[in-house]
């Protein structure tokens, strides 16, 4: 299994895809598809266009669907919800679909959808998908970061850090992107709170009044839960 690091969807290679593409968006969009997902939400659809979102979800009934959209960290007006984990109780996301469209997450989701095996991962559910990946071992696997609007975010490389260092004897080093990922996480491991609050999204996300979704998304290995997409966009608990 070899694996690569790319820290935005832009440093992607654009002439190749790998046989599993790893999502990674800790704040906020990996969290909430997540935790969605383990609350009983049917699937999760992620859009990068808000206008393409409205029209697919005007085909479900509207009991049967949650829309979620987040630009610069805020609520979309005409969202039943924005993009805060905390949100997605059991009570209000069970059965129904949730369409989502936020600043990066679902970009990068665009990005890679058409790699045969896509998931998402964030610190909550990140033993789930290292065990996905040590079970499967898919010849060449992405761990692609969201960023923030094209630049590099350390939250995001460190998550993928945590999950190369648990594959690290069965793994084939694929860039120097990992070793660097690795290193990050080891040295922010029991401290991942601090270092979200440091972050410049985590600092964004302060001044909004976020200070309960830092501490949430700083959470590991919480819920055992796998979004795999099941069709372009579409991703479901494994």
């Amino acid at each position: 299994m070899k694996i690569f690091v790319y820290h935005t969807p832009e440093l992607t290679p654009t002439d190749s895809l790998p046989h599993c593409a790893v999502v990674i968006d800790v704040l906020r969009a990996t969290t909430t598809i997540a935790t969605a997902l383990h609350g009983g939400a049917e699937a999760v659809q992620a859009f990068s266009n808000m206008d393409l979102l409205r029209s697919e979800s005007e085909k479900w009934p509207e009991n049967k669907r949650l829309r979620a959209g987040e630009r610069g960290g805020k609520q979309l007006e005409g969202c039943d919800l924005g993009n805060s984990p905390l949100d997605c109780t059991p009570e209000l996301v069970k059965g129904k679909r949730l369409f989502l469209t936020t600043t990066n997450g679902t970009r990068a989701l665009e990005r890679v959808q058409s790699a045969p095996v896509v998931l998402t991962a964030a610190q909550i559910n990140r033993q789930a998908v290292v065990d996905y990946l040590r079970q499967k071992q898919p010849e060449v696997v992405w761990l692609v970061g969201s960023g923030w609007e094209g630049g590099y975010s350390l939250e995001d490389a460190a998550c993928a850090g945590a999950i190369a260092g648990a594959l690290s004897h069965i793994m084939e080093v694929g860039n120097d992107e990992v070793i660097a990922a690795i290193a990050l996480y080891s040295q922010w491991e029991n401290r991942l709170l601090d270092m979200f609050r440091q972050s410049t999204h985590g600092q964004r996300l302060l001044r909004l009044n976020c200070e309960a979704d830092l501490r949430f998304c700083a959470e590991t290995d919480i819920l055992e839960v796998v979004p795999i997409q099941k069709e372009p966009g579409v991703l479901v608990a494994l």
